[in-house]
């Protein structure tokens, strides 16, 4: 197949740059949100409690998000999530002055901070699930799987150079101006939505109550063995993985590498996932997707292993940049999976499990890390987590031999003839 196809259409080109810019806000706001709230406060416990403000609203909106989406016109959805954002990052770009710091008091500062990151969580509760059900509307089914990996690789450049230039920008003109170019990367993705045309809705079920539509939405995913296999074990490894979460400690207090060290910590695992992901337009993953996604989640365990015990910060950051290397390769196979088994009515709901299983255990492994590292101590938090990553490899083995001997083969040929 050629590996070109989905660039091959001007809409879905232009949906890459939205979705690019979008991501990079994100992904560069998250840290230096973090890099923020360690500094206010130098307790590993209140980077824990970031991903749980987001997390709380992400879960506990995501399925009525998911109906709404699958009932809604997608771009003039995507467009209202973007605004959100926006007012989220300008609200943090206010209390980032340098006068509101100092005569706001600590806790008043960060609770402040806690309750945008709260609103971006509705935000992104309802951008996910719109940005895969657009995806379908954008490019031919024939071409699906191809348009998902380079939907995959744009987020994953986007999540490299965003925590990256973060690093950088906190170190070169502080939190407050990042801020600000955060602000101005939500601008850009408007403006490139914008001008994307509106799609039509294929639900067949318009207006059907809500409780069926949530029921019919989960049933579908716990009926699939693919999907509920491939959102388990990931939900589970990046649960217990999420040695990220505690880079702000390993930068100032373990490796004593600043802000600079820091962005580099941070973007190596994207780096490492950003190549994988390049690589698998010209190589497909499809063949033999269960024991691949299997193999990589165990690699994935044994690098957040090394990088926990690392004193180096050299070693640390090829940990880190293997871990994000065979993390790409699941994260490739989880989003064909998704795009070829998933019917064009329910994508919204699909995706919104979808984000409950992997896109919120993100901000709940923030949290597990940063509970863990207050308990146990922050080297052991993460050996602890490496742990935990490579035993769900090992039970899923025994206990899902048919997810293990998952093929995808069938299922691309049939959309590539389609």
């Amino acid at each position: 197949m050629d590996p070109y196809a989905a660039l091959r259409y001007k809409e879905f080109n232009i949906f890459l740059l939205a979705r690019f810019a979008m991501v990079f806000a994100w992904s560069m706001q998250f840290i230096v949100i973090e890099w923020q709230v360690y500094s206010l406060t130098k307790d590993p416990l209140s980077l824990g409690i970031i991903g749980l403000m987001e997390v709380i609203p992400a879960v506990g909106m995501a399925l009525f998000a998911g109906h709404i989406v699958d009932q809604k016109e997608k771009r003039n959805l995507l467009i209202k999530c973007i605004l959100g954002f926006s007012v989220v990052s300008l609200g943090l770009f206010f209390l980032s002055l340098p006068s509101l710091e100092t005569s706001l008091a600590p806790k008043k500062l960060l609770y402040s901070i806690y309750l945008l990151v709260f609103f971006g969580g509705l935000v992104r509760a309802f951008l996910g699930p719109t940005i895969f059900s657009l995806i379908a509307l954008i490019v031919p089914k024939k071409i699906y799987p191809n348009a998902a990996t380079w939907s995959s690789t744009t987020w994953q450049m986007a999540s490299v150079l965003g925590p990256a230039l973060a690093g950088f920008s906190i170190s070169w003109v502080g939190v407050h101006w990042s801020m600000c170019v955060i602000f101005a990367f939500s601008i850009i993705a408007l403006v490139f939505v914008l001008r994307i045309s509106r799609k039509p809705i294929l639900n067949p079920k318009i207006g059907e109550p809500v409780l069926k539509s949530l029921k019919d939405g989960l049933k579908f995913v716990f009926n699939s063995q693919a999907i509920s296999g491939a959102l388990t074990i990931d939900m589970i490894a990046v649960l217990f993985g999420g040695a990220v979460a505690l880079l702000p400690i390993y930068a100032q207090d373990i490796l004593h590498v600043g802000a600079e060290g820091f962005g580099i910590l941070r973007a190596a695992p994207a780096v490492g996932a950003l190549i994988t992901m390049v690589g698998s337009t010209r190589f497909p993953l499809h063949k033999y997707a269960g024991k691949k996604l299997l193999l990589s989640v165990l690699a994935f365990g044994v690098c957040i292993l090394v990088f926990g015990v690392s004193t180096s910060f050299w070693l640390s950051v090829i940990a880190l940049f293997l871990s994000g290397a065979v993390d790409g390769v699941s994260m490739v196979i989880r989003q064909t999976i998704l795009q070829l088994k998933t019917p064009d009515h329910m994508r919204g709901r699909v995706a919104s499990v979808n984000s409950i299983f992997v896109g919120s255990s993100n901000e709940l492994g923030a949290f597990e890390s940063g509970l863990a590292a207050k308990l146990l101590g922050t080297v052991n938090a993460v050996i602890f987590g490496g742990c935990m990553t490579i035993l769900t490899v090992g039970v899923t083995s025994l206990v899902s031999p048919s997810f293990r001997k998952l093929d995808l083969s069938k299922e691309v040929e049939e959309h590539e003839n389609t």
